[in-house]
């Protein structure tokens, strides 16, 4: 665990962090990996919907919010109130970037609009991240991580041909959105090195799924031919999906032609290089249900870890179907420090995933566990902002904070 005053690459960065749930969250906590000094603002009580996610629970805080609010200081202010607004706003004067995921004209009926930060903070970047944006049809309604994986198209080509959609098996829309906001909040902060001032930067959920259908959208605005389910299998490629053994399952991942050859060697059969139906790609994506059968009947005759050996001494790309479990405790996780140790005010010694990106010259680290709520009000309020005890005593008996 590193210390305070790091050198990450956004050291002396400050950023207020206003969102809930999952993809914000996720963004202001890896702007705090990479060093800024990220302040979590909750209202009174309850706080971040996601504390009360679970079970799981430990220290009487639930693993859901755990997993993406480390590095933060949290404080508690009611924002609805006038009292609330003013301090509100005084946070905002101090920050560097301002992270929201409210509804459309809630900041702005709180006197923030972009006119006023414009005026009063020009170098802050603000990030609004909605569910379906600022404009459109569907602007006003909230945005669920579920209905957008629905509406969006990815559930269409998730499950197994013929079957039901599924979603993916987290909330992977809300996940890239965060991402994506991120990523546009640092080049934000790229333009105001050149510029001196901050901008305003939207994502959305929408968006963010539609843009997840990569070559999947780029086929069929190309060929006019709608998406369709293939299961664990690729839409362009052949072979690239799961395969039963004698023991489990295996992933096969056979990226081009030479591969190909390779793999047909290594399990026996080198002639299906030479066949016409299976030589080159286009071939074996129009023969898939023949050359998935013939590849199925050969690998159920070995188990698993012996395939594996034996297609990657080959050069072929393949690998278990690991659980959760199996992937964090894996020697490769290890080897990448991809679970850390923090200390935790109430659950003492506490596993989160790593940081998984590197920086060699501004390392990312993590110097903060995830925060209790509330924990850092007086901190803030009065090592930031310079207000007495005598007014925060005040802000907390009128429930502001």
């Amino acid at each position: 665990m590193g210390s305070d005053g790091n050198g990450g690459a956004l050291d002396g960065l400050r950023v207020l962090d206003l969102t809930r749930i999952l993809a914000g969250p996720l963004c202001t906590q890896m702007l705090g990996d990479m060093g800024a000094d990220v302040i979590k603002v909750e209202p009174p009580g309850a706080g971040d919907d996601t504390r009360t996610w679970g079970p799981p629970f430990t220290g009487g805080e639930s693993a859901y919010f755990l997993g993406v609010n480390r590095n933060k200081r949290s404080i508690t202010l009611n924002m609805a109130g006038k009292a609330g607004q003013e301090v509100l706003a005084q946070l905002v004067k101090k920050a560097d970037v301002l992270v929201e995921n409210f509804k459309l004209g809630t900041l702005e009926k709180w006197g923030l609009t972009n006119a006023w930060l414009e005026q009063n903070a020009p170098r802050v970047i603000r990030c609004s991240i909605t569910g379906y944006g600022s404009s459109g049809p569907d602007a006003a309604l909230p945005g669920y991580d579920f209905i957008l994986q629905a509406e969006s198209g990815l559930m269409s080509i998730c499950g197994e041909p013929g079957g039901t959609p599924t979603k993916f098996g987290v909330a992977i829309v809300d996940v890239v959105t965060g991402l994506y906001a991120c990523n546009s909040i640092l080049a934000a902060l790229a333009a105001r090195d050149r510029t001196g001032r901050g901008q305003h930067v939207e994502v959305c959920l929408y968006d963010s799924g539609l843009a997840m259908l990569i070559n999947v959208a780029s086929n069929y605005l190309v060929s006019g031919k709608d998406a369709r389910r293939f299961g664990n299998g690729h839409p362009s490629i052949v072979p690239y999906t799961t395969y039963p053994t004698a023991d489990s399952l295996i992933a096969v991942a056979v990226g081009n032609d030479g591969q190909f050859a390779r793999f047909a060697d290594a399990v026996g059969h080198a002639e299906w290089a030479r066949d016409a139906r299976f030589t080159r790609n286009p071939d074996r994506v129009t023969n898939r249900e023949v050359l998935d059968g013939l590849i199925t009947e050969v690998l159920q005759a070995g188990k698993t870890a012996a395939w594996i050996g034996k297609l990657r001494a080959a050069g072929v790309p393949c690998g278990p179907i690991n659980s959760v479990a199996e992937a964090l405790d894996d020697p490769h996780t290890q080897a990448h420090d991809m679970v850390r140790s923090v200390r935790h005010p109430t659950a003492g010694e506490l596993k989160l995933v790593g940081i998984p990106f590197r920086l060699n010259g501004t390392p990312a680290t993590i110097r903060r566990p995830p925060p209790l709520l509330g924990q850092h009000t007086e901190e803030v309020l009065g090592g930031e902002l310079g207000l007495s005890a005598a007014r925060i005593a005040e802000l907390r008996a009128e429930k502001v904070i």
